[in-house]
């Protein structure tokens, strides 16, 4: 348990950072929804286990890394239509 410990805390370290160049930028750039949606989907399936499987209290850092990778998602899609919209009106 110790090591599942340590391995969410190190990808979750890398979140709030990610989230704050994200809001402040408004830039897409470097950044792959894809990628995003995978790291949700095993947050998910991380989640379900412990729920399932293996209740113990690490099921918060999964929730903690879900609900950060959720939020620059948002910020991902809010960049990206703020930039088409930039776009267009560079093009009128």
């Amino acid at each position: 348990m110790i090591f599942e410990i340590l391995m969410l805390i190190c990808f979750g370290a890398a979140w709030p950072l990610s989230i704050y160049k994200s809001y402040t930028s408004k830039s897409v750039e470097g950044k792959s929804v894809a990628f995003l949606f995978v790291l949700l989907v095993g947050y998910v399936f991380g989640i379900l286990h412990k729920f399932f499987y293996s209740f113990d209290n690490v099921i918060y850092l999964y929730i903690l890394n879900f609900v950060m990778v959720s939020i620059d998602t948002a910020l991902y899609f809010r960049s990206k239509k703020y930039m088409e919209k930039s776009n267009s009106t560079l093009d009128r």
